[in-house]
């Protein structure tokens, strides 16, 4: 077994294991999810010290005879596109494994579900092969279904079939769109790479075609506006360690499925890039202002996914490679980012029992360890140089701006009002003076400042010293965007 198959298996050999065991055994299933999730996390990070950067090539490569006939392939392989997105991946499922240690119900289910999730997603990631990417795609929607229509909110069961009905609607023009691409590729193969040397023989309508069956099915996952109709309530009504996980790589998911099918339509997506101009600004704005009109936290930081996703379209847009460096960038900041917002509302709502953010005021003297880390992550929400925010939007608006010009000046209304209500919800939960009803609240535990800790670390490292990742992201994108100027 290679190093990839062996990241992605880990979290299976974990769901097996788990459900041998006694429902009663909590102790022992909790100490199997970590283990599980910081194996694969151990060997996903430890790849970026033999990753090659100078190449855009795939590294690591495994690949199998699947099922010969019809052209299917288990093929694994990272590249600066891929790996970002897995080492991502591990790294929020360990956290948000301890995370889950408030889970007290179904503990058992919980755990196998979440563990297959985070295998659904690696693999994903990892996928060189588009029937295997659309299997690992669809996969994800099982686990997300049951962790939030079991563990949710009260309306947990809308909000968990609004997200998969959803999801399976826009999967179903992917998988058309994959078809499509499998009989036009005259070797029949659903090899990426294999499918991409055939693309020469395609004509422009054709492109265009598959292209935008595609970019429906990835569009809701994203989520592009008006396809985000299940985000706010998925968000609202999932358990905060599942918040953590949708909006930290789920949406990601999308967003690489577009990067990835650029090389394989370059007329189509050089067809599509106003419309994909127009609703990434449409993104910026429309979920920066949803997100000031909210006073649930939590309902708060999920319209600002939509907003910053938007920033992800604006780079694939400009197709330069400081745009497409800006994309990918934004995946990973704004993975890290906004599962800390996340973590901390879940923290605060575990105290009060409420997100209302009028119901705070003060609460810098009464948890200031809480205040200093919310507020930290709300900064680099909104792009504060210095932080990890910055860097992504910044390099995604200079990309743009190279093809777009003063288009571009729109998204910038996004992050004034991002900084506005940013600034606000500090404002209105740290200062003026302390409501008395919060008397006995208490300050971070350890638990909970260990799982922050990653994430606080590297929203300030990677807006300090963004070298290191742009580094591993600049050869594959350098190329992925030749490839699209060359055809």
């Amino acid at each position: 077994m290679g190093i990839l198959s062996a990241i992605l298996w880990i979290p299976l050999l974990g769901v097996l294991a788990i459900v041998l065991l006694p429902k009663q055994a909590v102790a022992a299933i909790r100490g199997i999810a970590v283990l599980c999730a910081a194996a694969s996390f151990a060997l996903s990070w430890n790849l970026f010290r033999s990753f090659d950067q100078t190449t855009a090539a795939l590294q690591f490569v495994e690949r199998l005879q699947w099922v010969p006939e019809m052209g299917m392939t288990y093929t694994l392989g990272v590249d600066g596109l891929s790996l970002p997105m897995v080492m991502l991946t591990t790294l929020l499922s360990l956290v948000a494994v301890v995370a889950s240690f408030s889970i007290e119900e179904r503990v058992k289910g919980y755990f196998a579900w979440f563990l297959f999730m985070e295998f659904a997603i690696v693999g994903v990631f990892m996928a060189q092969d588009w029937f295997l990417f659309y299997m690992f795609y669809e996969i994800t929607l099982i686990p997300m279904f049951f962790l939030i229509g079991i563990w949710g909110g009260k309306e947990r069961g809308p909000a968990s079939m609004s997200f998969f009905l959803y999801t399976l609607g826009g999967s179903v023009f992917m998988l058309l769109g994959i078809i499509a691409a499998y009989l036009a590729t005259p070797t029949h193969t659903f090899d990426m790479v294999e499918m991409m040397k055939a693309n020469v023989t395609w004509d422009s309508d054709f492109q265009k075609i598959v292209f935008l069956a595609f970019f429906i099915g990835v569009a809701v996952k994203i989520p592009v506006f008006p396809l985000h109709g299940w985000l706010p309530l998925a968000h609202v009504e999932a358990p905060v360690p599942v918040s953590m996980m949708l909006s930290g790589v789920l949406l990601k998911m999308g967003a690489y499925g577009l990067m990835r099918v650029t090389g394989l339509f370059p007329e189509g997506i050089e067809w599509f890039v106003p419309v994909l101009l127009a609703v990434g600004l449409i993104n910026i704005v429309y979920g920066s202002l949803m997100a000031w009109k909210q006073t649930d936290l939590k309902a708060m930081v999920a319209f600002s996914s939509v907003s910053h996703m938007g920033f992800v379209l604006l780079g694939v847009a400009g197709l330069t490679v400081t745009g497409f460096v800006g994309a990918t960038m934004q995946m990973f900041t704004h993975g890290v980012i906004t599962a800390a917002l996340f973590f901390m509302v879940g923290a605060i709502y575990e105290r009060t029992h409420t997100r209302d953010v009028t119901e705070f005021g003060g609460l810098g003297r009464r948890m200031p360890i809480f205040a200093v880390l919310m507020s930290l992550s709300l900064l680099a929400s909104m792009g504060l140089p210095g932080l990890a925010g910055f860097i992504s939007e910044f390099h995604a608006l200079v990309g743009a701006f190279d093809r777009w010009k003063f288009w571009v000046i729109l998204a910038l209304v996004g992050v004034l009002i991002t900084a506005a209500y940013s600034l606000r919800t500090i404002g209105k939960m740290f200062m003026g003076p302390f409501n008395s009803k919060w008397e006995d609240l208490k300050d971070l535990s350890p638990r909970e400042i260990l799982v922050m800790a990653p994430l606080v670390f590297l929203m300030v490292g990677m807006g300090l010293f963004p070298s290191t990742a742009l580094n591993m992201m600049n050869a594959t994108l350098t190329h992925m965007v030749a490839i699209i100027g060359v055809k």
